[in-house]
């Protein structure tokens, strides 16, 4: 049986912990789709097309895992693009309360939809991307916590 995944976020912006749970699940699953959500309630800086571009070109060397922007529930995009898996981070025991309940609701409206749950390397467990924007808006050195491209379109978007 081929298992599909999906890792959904806004990814606004992309961080190194995002790509590092991206990878790890690239070897663990046939197909992993990065679903970039719309989520306007966010107030994104990255436009969804952005968001979407900058991931296709951090994952453009890993031939099982695509990039896919939509809208709308969670639960009924991964049964539009018939995914078995969805997989979350969980950085602390608060994103796991939330991430519980998400799971829960996502279950009742997808039961075909199993969550997983992952937690970054070490080194990634700090990082998120509100935290990168503020520092790179303080003109602070984000480049450890982005892949190169994503740091540039920071810079860029920002006007720094």
């Amino acid at each position: 049986m081929k298992i599909k995944a999906i890792y959904p976020g806004t990814f606004d912006p992309l961080t190194n912990g995002h790509a590092d749970l991206v990878q790890r699940a690239a070897r663990m699953f046939d197909t992993v789709i990065v679903g970039v959500a719309a989520n306007p309630s966010k107030q994104p800086l990255f436009s969804l097309t952005e968001r979407v571009t900058l991931a296709q070109q951090a994952f453009a060397g890993i031939s099982n895992v695509s990039v896919i922007g939509f809208s709308g529930l969670l639960a009924k995009f991964a049964e539009d693009q018939s995914a078995q898996v969805l997989i979350r981070g969980v950085r602390a025991v608060a994103d796991f309360e939330y991430e519980f309940q998400l799971a829960s609701m996502n279950r009742q409206l997808n039961p075909a939809l199993d969550s997983i749950f992952m937690t970054p390397s070490e080194k990634n467990t700090f990082i998120s991307s509100t935290l990168v924007k503020e520092v790179c808006r303080h003109g602070g050195n984000v480049s450890s916590f982005v892949p190169a491209h994503v740091e540039l379109a920071l810079k860029t978007k920002l006007n720094l």
